[in-house]
């Protein structure tokens, strides 16, 4: 099966788009959408790290049948931080996935040595605070799928007990080999992350020459150690300076393969873990 084949039936549950306030992105989501329809994808999830994006997926999906339009709700500043009136909203018009802190975050403002205000998950004892298990219980109410963002490790784990203890069903670990934002977790701590429900998403931006210029390989690697079955392949693109996301997937599919990832847990990564991920037949 070609790369062509591999793609068609794949949601990227990943991509950035235009309008955004601080920087210039590659696609609009009708573009996104036309170009991941075109390719016979299955569907994409819009992210913005400003605003929730499940009303512009609502009106695109209208304008583009036949993919599948997903949205999302980034808990940054901008949308009132760890705020709970904003996921509870957010599950009232079926938005698909919450993103803990991004670029708000207080690991990526330690990475990037920015000074002022910054969200963290954890109170002075390394426990999650009392309103990140109120959001948890929403993202359960409301049968959304949580994503990490750009928390640090520790506060990965904190968040996978408060998980565990609300009960909420689908996890999804945000590109914890990125080297400029996020977890920076090493393969062990993936490990220990999996459990009923989690996935490690594992972005190609990552090996990007404008972005960390990670080996593929090491994702190649670290996808076998954790176990393909639990990982998923996502993009993160959007950015002016690198392909579109549908291009981006082809790239990533064709570079995982010469990477030695075999094509059935290319497939497992791109199509059916993602549906697994946010709730979805597996088709």
């Amino acid at each position: 099966m070609g790369t062509a084949e591999i793609l068609k039936g794949a949601i990227d549950i990943h991509i950035h788009i235009g309008p955004d306030p601080n920087r210039p992105r590659r696609v609009t989501a009708f573009e996104a959408a036309i170009q991941a329809k075109e390719a016979g994808m299955r569907g994409i999830v819009l992210k913005s790290h400003d605003y929730i994006t499940t009303p512009v997926t609502y009106i695109i999906q209208q304008q583009v049948p036949g993919i599948e339009l997903y949205g999302g709700l980034s808990l940054d500043f901008e949308v009132g931080g760890l705020n709970p009136s904003a996921v509870e909203m957010a599950g009232k018009i079926h938005t698909k996935m919450v993103w803990m802190p991004t670029f708000s975050s207080k690991s990526d403002h330690q990475k990037k040595k920015i000074e002022g205000k910054e969200i963290t998950v954890l109170d002075q004892n390394g426990k999650i605070l009392p309103v990140v298990t109120e959001i948890l219980e929403l993202i359960k109410k409301y049968d959304m799928t949580l994503a990490t963002g750009h928390i640090s490790t520790e506060e990965i784990f904190a968040l996978l007990d408060g998980v565990r203890r609300v009960g909420v069903e689908r996890t999804i670990i945000t590109h914890p080999m990125s080297l400029s934002f996020g977890s920076r977790a090493p393969v062990e701590e993936q490990k220990k992350m999996i459990r009923e429900g989690v996935f490690i998403e594992h972005c190609f931006i990552a090996t990007m020459p404008t972005s960390d210029r990670i080996d593929p390989q090491r994702i190649a690697d670290a996808m076998r150690a954790v176990g393909p079955e639990h990982c998923i392949m996502s993009t993160d693109f959007g950015q002016i300076f690198n392909p579109p996301p549908v291009e981006g997937m082809r790239m990533y599919i064709e570079t995982m393969g010469r990477c030695g990832i075999k094509e059935e847990e290319i497939i497992a990564m791109v199509r059916k873990n993602p549906a697994r991920a946010l709730g979805l037949p597996v088709k």
